[in-house]
């Protein structure tokens, strides 16, 4: 007896509503509906085959615009009817209503999920359509020129891009669609895109049980919201615990940084921009949890996503971009270069789990024993109830606080870059980062700002020059 799966649904008689199961097996992987058997698979007989036999095919054309097998079965002497249902490049629709097999179940397509779904039938992804009413002259300038740096420094894109007007950076890059630009361009170089695409922003809290004590909402383009992100993450809601190598000061984090900004980027890339929800970022005493609105195969298991698997990016025109920026790898192995991070620096393996129905997705990084009891210990408090240094301001962001958090002693990052300049001015980036803890594109940004405020300023050249501390 072949058990009820996604591909095989069981009736007792025939009703003209079986008209969407067949519809929805042909939007899926195609299927078989077997009319005559009860809901184990037991056959009961059906009457009428001869007749059916001749009206199913003529009502599946007619209503469905496909064709499909009608054959005529027996088993222990009765008679049932094999619907063979094959899958269909177009989308398939029922007096409609656009309806699909998951699983066992079948479901109506509607809002985001129905988007998608004609998307993908006629080979479009969300981020490659046309959005009108943005052009060239909407786009920041500044954000396409930190791009350009960006991608000429990884050796992605050749330094002849540097002077090339933004019209050919976004036809280098595939974002225009005939006279529009696409939804992609908008993301990564508006200097506001959640104006144009609704709750395309991240949002991060600091909880306890099931409060929120303090949480903030970062904008802007998606560069800058994975940059944004990840400077909060480690200046405000988690603590380093310092130790020293020699002279030089070391700060642990209890997550691998570099693993958290694989995490990031990946949310940021795979978000299903169509859902009108944001990507949350949730921190705890004990772990940080990333979710995401993103839209996998419900038939994947979560403990697979970690092993070697094709890159299919959910939109792959913000993917080229961030690989071009040397943000990511072209190979998948994002999820797989996170365990090997977390695994390299001692700490516990992250966990993926998918929601049901295969539309969201959380990470969560718990935190090690070992870390959790030295920043305990090292806020004089055994439970290690006390959250963050939270008075730090980032720009960028909306700092929405609950409680007023207990302050520590930490200087915030840019003082201890100032710090460091000004006893080494000679430092080079890649030596500054090891100083404060932050990775090289964690320094650029806080270079940069610094060097806007007025507060430090470069003498001379990249590989020869010094930085000079003004204030």
């Amino acid at each position: 007896m072949t058990p009820e799966t996604q591909h095989v649904e069981w009736k007792r008689s025939w009703r003209d509503e079986h008209l969407k199961w067949i519809c929805g097996f042909a939007n899926a992987q195609g299927g078989v509906l077997e009319i005559g058997k009860d809901d184990s698979g037991e056959v009961v007989g059906v009457s009428g085959v001869l007749r059916l036999l001749e009206e199913i095919p003529g009502k599946v054309q007619s209503l469905l615009g496909i064709v499909v097998d009608v054959n005529l079965k027996s088993e222990s002497g009765r008679e049932y009817l094999e619907i063979a249902v094959e899958p269909h490049p177009n989308p398939i629709s029922y007096k409609g209503e656009f309806h699909y097999r998951s699983g066992s179940t079948k479901q109506v397509l509607r809002g985001a999920a129905l988007s998608r779904f004609l998307l993908a039938r006629y080979g479009k992804t969300w981020d490659d359509m046309p959005l009108p009413g943005v052009g060239l002259k909407d786009l920041d300038a500044r954000v396409v020129d930190a791009f350009r740096r960006r991608a000429v420094g990884s050796g992605r894109l050749p330094a002849e891009v540097l002077g090339e007007p933004i019209e050919s950076l976004v036809e280098n890059l595939s974002l225009r669609d005939g006279e529009h630009l696409k939804r992609a361009a908008a993301l990564l170089f508006h200097p506001s895109p959640g104006r144009l695409v609704p709750d395309a922003y991240v949002k991060i809290g600091y909880f306890r049980e099931s409060e929120l004590l303090f949480q903030d909402e970062i904008d802007g383009d998606l560069f800058a919201q994975v940059d944004r992100a990840m400077d909060l993450l480690y200046t405000k809601y988690t603590r380093g615990l310092v130790s020293y190598d020699g002279v030089y000061r070391v700060e642990t984090f209890p997550v691998p940084r570099e693993a958290m900004r694989e995490a990031v980027i990946n949310a940021v890339i795979h978000r299903d921009y169509a859902s009108p929800t944001t990507i949350q970022i949730r921190v705890r005493d004990d772990r940080i949890a990333i979710w995401n609105a993103a839209h996998l195969n419900p038939e994947w298991m979560a403990e697979l996503l970690a092993e070697e698997m094709s890159s299919r990016p959910h939109n792959p025109r913000i993917a080229y971009a961030f690989f071009r920026a040397g943000m990511i790898e072209a190979w998948g192995r994002g999820i797989r270069r996170i365990v090997d991070i977390c695994r390299e620096a001692g700490n516990p393996a992250p966990t993926w789990r998918l929601e049901a129905g295969g539309d969201g997705l959380w990470v969560r990084f718990p935190f090690s024993e070992t870390y959790q009891a030295a920043d305990a210990a090292a806020r004089g408090n055994a439970t290690g109830n006390t959250p963050p240094d939270t008075t730090r301001k980032s720009s960028g962001t909306t700092q929405k606080t609950t409680r007023k958090p207990a302050r520590t002693t930490r200087k915030p990052t840019r003082d201890r870059i100032v710090d460091c300049l000004r006893a080494e001015p000679e430092l080079t980036r890649a030596a500054l980062a090891e100083r404060v803890g932050l990775s090289l594109d964690g320094v650029k940004y806080h270079l940069q700002k610094l060097k806007a405020a007025g507060v430090i300023r470069r003498v001379g050249s990249d590989r020869a020059g010094h930085w000079e501390v003004l204030g």
